[in-house]
């Protein structure tokens, strides 16, 4: 087995609240790829990275040149990076792939990890409730919705886009959506017992909820959900053996 580790990021919401406090946040995402980049043998972003993100045939959003450098960086030093869609950036398509070599997953994928089993996914739309929300994802998602919305100009898209964006994440952070409801009447928790029921799984890796969370399911399974990095700056590590979730300090 390799010495090497495996790590995991969420929620960087990179475009968001504006480019000057998003730039210093993009800085410190690079500074941690960096750091890690000599130990990591695979790197998971689970979801959220940007605030909002859309791929018109021959336009990408304006900005993030760090990350971007960054990223490819690591794909070229031959780091495998798994990139995982959020509500935020749902409207990738194969740019990552083609420029960066970076697949994109769009639903939940099933990992093994250094003999453990992972089940990993951004966490949106998944276990009960959130009706409006999953009826909206199915738009969001839906083909021919994305073709219409390329028909619009890029600046008319993304401004659109961008508002949506700021007043969805208004909403998401706002009174009680904002606080843990508790272990039983987390969605992605009770999602994740009702998998267990099905196969086993040694972590469920979820991003969405922006809280560094890590809690037992039963004597083997563990739920973590990776927190973000607007308020917490946390991410992921792990070796084999030891699963961790640090601050970047």
């Amino acid at each position: 087995m390799s010495s090497k580790k495996v790590y995991f990021i969420s929620d960087a919401h990179l475009g968001t609240p504006n480019h000057k406090e998003s730039l210093v946040r993009e800085k410190l995402l690079v500074q941690l790829l960096d750091t890690i980049k000599t130990q990591a043998e695979e790197i998971y972003i689970v979801g959220d990275l940007f605030d909002f993100w859309f791929e018109y045939n021959k336009v990408i959003p304006k900005g993030f040149t760090r990350i971007l450098g960054k990223l490819a960086e690591l794909s070229d030093a031959g780091i495998l990076i798994h990139f995982f869609t959020g509500n935020h950036d749902v409207w990738m398509r194969d740019y990552f792939e083609k420029e960066l070599g970076i697949p994109i997953y769009h639903d939940a994928v099933v990992k093994n990890l250094k003999g453990k089993k992972f089940y990993i996914a951004h966490g949106d739309g998944l276990g009960p409730g959130d009706h409006g929300y999953k009826f909206l994802k199915k738009i969001f998602r839906n083909r021919f919705c994305q073709f219409l919305f390329r028909w619009l100009h890029p600046d008319i898209g993304i401004w659109i886009a961008d508002f949506w964006s700021k007043r969805s994440r208004y909403v998401s952070q706002g009174g009680e959506v904002e606080q843990w409801k508790g272990d039983d009447k987390e969605w992605l928790m009770i999602h994740s017992r009702k998998m267990l029921e099905q196969e086993h799984f040694d972590f469920f890796i979820y991003g969405h909820r922006h809280f560094p969370k890590e809690l037992l399911l039963n004597e083997t399974s563990r739920f973590i959900n990776l927190g973000d990095w607007m308020t917490w700056f946390t991410y992921a590590e792990f070796d084999g053996e030891k699963f961790e979730i640090k601050k970047f300090k």
